[in-house]
């Protein structure tokens, strides 16, 4: 079941403060102001929007415009660039399932959609790119401008968690990105099937540009599945399992869920930003104490991201992943 919400359930952060071109960037007050900001809507909610960000919204739908060019490509091309163990590509409809969220249910069925990835830092840096002219410069500048507002939110987030405003940087001097361009077709769903099953992301942040097309649903503690109401120029942003660990479970990895139910096709491009490689991600010295001990051993961010891939798409990378994270 889905409900209605009030629109002032995920908190709204505007950026405008960090923006060079409004004179921002540097401003101590305001960093603190929008950490306490992100520290109610991690801990409460696991998700919130950011307004007034930076990035041009005419890039923004020319990605989403690049995606609707290759998912229209036939099968045989799209065979031609398709996913591997350890390189960005295609993947068909069905190619992957939610095995490495507990929260998926005991039954479990492909997920309902095509996807392409774009893979930047990180083990997995090869990518193949479509035969479609101009594609990948269009995708390069978006993942640059996604890439440089997700920086932009490492002071905010440490000042979040009372740590000093360059705690985070060292950790991603060469951040492990992804962009994911999905396809969801116009689909009779059965009982058990999906779009996207309901599942946790594995990154620290994940930002969903604004989308004409409903389909996304949330669970926030406390409530039922609700749709997040729209924000016309907004990125929602969730936080990931990684993002929850290293704050010792302080900050959620929130259950989302898709299902295309609209007459028509539904694309969508969440990004997807995480630490370097071998980023060593233990619980934070502000997030454990003598009565709230760390619950995780600690674990290299690529190992991770290795365990989760290969728990949803082992017949990809050819490897199996053990039920439960490492």
């Amino acid at each position: 079941m889905t409900v209605a919400i009030d629109a002032d359930l995920i908190p709204v952060l505007d950026l405008t403060g960090l923006r060079p071109d409004h004179g921002g960037a540097a401003d101590p007050d305001t960093i603190a102001k929008l950490g306490a900001e992100l520290r109610r809507a991690l801990e409460d909610v696991g998700f919130f929007f950011l307004t007034n960000h930076g990035i041009d919204w005419d890039l923004v739908q020319a990605v989403y415009g690049q995606a609707r060019r290759l998912h229209a490509l036939d099968d045989a091309t799209k065979a031609g660039f398709a996913m591997e163990k350890r390189s960005g590509g295609y993947l068909h409809l069905g190619g992957g399932t939610s095995y490495a969220s507990e929260i998926a249910g005991e039954i479990r069925t492909p997920n309902l959609n095509a996807a392409y990835f774009v893979h930047r830092g990180g083990y997995r840096t090869v990518n193949k790119w479509p035969p479609l002219d101009g594609f990948p410069g269009v995708i390069d500048a978006y993942m640059d401008a996604t890439t440089g507002l997700c920086e932009a939110l490492l002071p905010v987030l440490a000042a979040s968690l009372d740590l000093p405003a360059g705690w985070f940087e060292p950790s991603f001097t060469d951040p492990s990105v992804t962009l994911r361009m999905s396809h969801y077709p116009v689909l009779e769903y059965g009982e058990h099937d999906w779009g996207l099953a309901p599942h946790t992301d594995s990154s620290i942040f994940t930002l969903l540009p604004a989308n004409d097309v409903p389909g996304l649903e949330i669970r926030p503690a406390g409530h039922d599945w609700i749709a997040p109401p729209p924000l016309p120029g907004s990125y929602l942003v969730n936080s990931g399992d990684m993002l929850k660990r290293w704050t010792n479970a302080r900050f959620r990895s929130t259950a989302h869920r898709v299902r295309n139910v609209s007459p028509g096709d539904r694309y969508a491009i969440p990004f997807f930003y995480g630490c370097r490689d071998d980023a060593l991600v233990e619980a934070l010295p502000t997030c454990v104490s003598a009565d709230n001990p760390a619950r995780n051993e600690p674990i290299t961010y690529g190992d991770y991201q290795r365990w989760f891939l290969n728990r949803n798409y082992a017949n990809v990378t050819g490897e199996q992943a053990g039920e439960h994270a490492p």
